[in-house]
């Protein structure tokens, strides 16, 4: 790399970045998000986009300065404070939610469907219920789904997704000790299979919470190759870069 497209890339970033941490909708784990100029405090309901949507979150952390070290990654924004309006909406949300999620787990057993809920939450911008859950098989919930518009009317939206989502949405520790990987930094969540990481799954130490096989392990794997990119190399911390992370 020359040295005009590294001063160029300087002028592209901002030499520091306001954070705060923050919970999609007060679950799983803290989401590091740019607070920009807001003023913000510990308990604040947000508003942000997250799968597509507008939502709401939690804040968890008040706003601090950081440097802005590449290869850190600009992260999303917050769109604004909840107002009043707002947070009236979002206390009804999450009672309406609650409710939800009860009389779903009790319909789907009634109607034997063997099905797991993982999250159920309300949009803000139009009457809609989106019920996130996991499950085996593929299901037939039309009669589920009839029953939940007459419940709580609006749109009813079953969206279903993998284990590895699941932790994702839920968060959690691993047995490494820290946060997992697919709800601290991934942007991405894919699967982890045995050729790639070349390993027997026979040690449930390469388990994850989820069940798969973690997905460090495909970090270990390009660092063993060396395909990972050099500045990958080091941990970025907010006060200096450290010395390079090797696996042991």
């Amino acid at each position: 790399m020359n040295q005009v497209t590294i001063e160029e890339m300087v002028k592209a970033y901002p030499q520091s970045v306001r954070l705060t941490e923050v919970k999609i909708r007060d679950r799983g784990e803290v989401k590091k998000l740019d607070a920009g100029e807001l003023l913000l405090r510990t308990g604040d309901r947000v508003l942000l986009e997250a799968d597509g949507e507008v939502t709401y979150g939690v804040v968890y952390t008040a706003p601090y300065e950081t440097p802005f070290i590449p290869p850190m990654r600009v992260l999303k924004p917050i769109l604004r404070k909840a107002n009043g309006e707002d947070a009236a909406l979002v206390a009804r949300l999450e009672r309406l939610s609650q409710e939800a999620m009860a009389y779903c787990r009790t319909k789907a057993s009634e109607m034997k469907l063997r099905l797991k809920l993982v999250e159920v939450y309300g949009a803000l911008q139009r009457r809609q219920l989106t019920f996130v859950y996991t499950a085996d098989d593929r299901i037939d919930f039309r009669e589920l789904v009839r029953d939940l518009a007459r419940r709580f009317g609006g749109r009813i939206e079953m969206r279903q997704v993998g284990v590895r989502e699941e932790a994702r949405r839920l968060g959690g520790l691993d047995t490494c000790g820290l946060v997992l990987c697919c709800t601290s930094f991934l942007t991405e969540v894919k699967p982890v299979t045995v050729k790639q990481a070349r390993l027997q799954v026979e040690d449930p130490r390469l388990l994850g919470v989820c069940g798969r096989l973690k997905c460090c392990l495909m970090f270990e794997m390009m660092d063993a190759q060396g395909a990972l990119p050099q500045q990958a190399q080091k941990l970025i911390t907010p006060s200096r870069p450290s010395s390079p992370a090797r696996s042991s």
